[in-house]
C-alpha cells in the first residue's frame, strides 16, 4: 500500500495511491497528525471519495514528525569517504520538524550561512507505533512504512561547529517522499541520488553497518517515537555540493523518486 499526504480543495488530505489516482482516507489527515495517535493501524484504514487522478493534485511531506533521528556515518564507504572509523554504536542526532518539505518544493541555499551544502539520499523510516524499548526481533512491528529521504547539510558549517544541530537543521532541509511504501524488505534495496540528472550515489541498504531494525531498536532505547515520526538511517557515499538551480533525486528501489530544486535565499529588503 503506498500512503500519501496531498493538497486538494484548499486543505491538506490522506490517501491511498492506486493505479494512477489518489483515494481520500476517511477520518480527515490521518498522517499529518499521526503523532497524536497511540497507533497507525494499516488494516484499519478506511477510503472514501472521491477518487482524484494523481496529477490533478499537490503531493505534500507524506507526514508532518514530531522529531526526526538521523543517523551519521550508517555506510562502511561513506564514513571512508570522510576518513572517518567505523561507528561501535549508531550516531545520532535530530532534524527539527520545521525543515520538513514535500516531492517538489524547494531547498533553499542558506547563503547567509553557509557557503556549501550537500545532498545525502537516504531510506526514511515511517514510525507506526508508539515505540519505547523496542527489541530488534519486535521492530518490524512498530513500522508503518519506507519512504525517500535526503539529509541536506550544510558542509562547512558541520566541520566549523563539530556539533549538528545548525548544519542540519535549516528549513527546508530534510525534504521527504514522495509516499510512503507499507508493503516493502529495508534489507537489501537499490538507494540512488542524481544531480541534475547525473548519478552521484548508488549502493545498496544492505550496506548499512547497522540496519532497519537495529537502528529502531537503539533510538527506541534512547527517546520514545510517535507515530509518524522518521528515522533517517544514513546515507552511503556519493554525496555532493549543491548550488541554486540544481535538481536533485533520491530513487530508492519499491518506493520511487523524490525530487527537489535548489533555490537562493530570499532576502528581506
Amino acid at each position: 500500500m503506498r500512503l500519501a499526504r496531498f493538497y486538494a480543495d484548499g486543505r491538506a488530505r490522506s490517501g491511498v495511491i492506486e493505479d494512477g489516482s489518489i483515494i481520500e482516507l476517511t477520518g480527515g489527515d490521518l498522517l499529518g497528525c499521526a503523532s497524536v495517535r497511540d497507533s497507525l493501524d494499516i488494516e484499519a484504514i478506511e477510503t472514501g471519495d472521491p477518487r482524484r487522478p494523481l496529477e490533478e493534485v499537490r503531493l505534500l511531506a507524506p507526514v508532518v514528525p514530531s522529531k526526526i533521528v538521523a543517523v551519521g556515518l550508517n555506510y562502511r564507504a561513506h564514513a571512508a569517504e570522510f576518513s572517518k572509523e567505523i561507528p561501535a554504536e549508531p550516531m545520532l542526532f535530530l532534524k527539527p520538524s520545521t525543515s520538513v518539505v514535500g516531492p517538489g518544493d524547494e531547498i533553499v541555499y542558506p547563503s547567509h550561512m553557509s557557503r556549501r551544502v550537500d545532498f545525502e539520499g537516504e531510506l526514511a523510516v515511517v514510525i507506526g507505533r508508539v515505540a519505547r524499548d523496542v527489541s530488534v526481533r519486535d521492530a518490524p512491528g512498530f513500522i508503518l512504512g519506507y519512504t525517500c529521504f535526503n539529509d541536506v547539510t550544510a558542509r562547512d558549517l558541520q566541520g566549523r561547529d563539530v556539533q549538528y544541530t545548525r548544519a542540519k537543521g535549516f528549513d527546508t532541509f530534510a525534504p521527504v517522499g514522495p509516499w510512503i511504501e507499507t508493503a516493502l524488505d529495508p534489507l537489501d534495496l537499490r538507494i540512488e541520488s542524481y544531480l541534475n540528472g547525473e548519478r552521484r550515489q548508488d549502493a545498496s541498504t544492505r550496506d548499512m553497518i547497522f540496519n532497519v531494525y537495529e537502528l529502531l531498536s537503539f533510538v527506541s532505547r534512547v527517546m520514545t517515537l510517535l507515530p509518524g515520526d522518521i528515522i533517517a538511517t544514513g546515507t552511503p557515499s556519493g554525496v555532493g555540493k549543491m548550488k541554486p538551480g540544481d535538481e536533485v533525486e533520491v530513487r530508492i528501489e519499491g518506493i520511487g523518486s523524490l525530487v527537489n530544486t535548489v533555490v537562493q535565499r530570499r532576502t528581506c529588503t
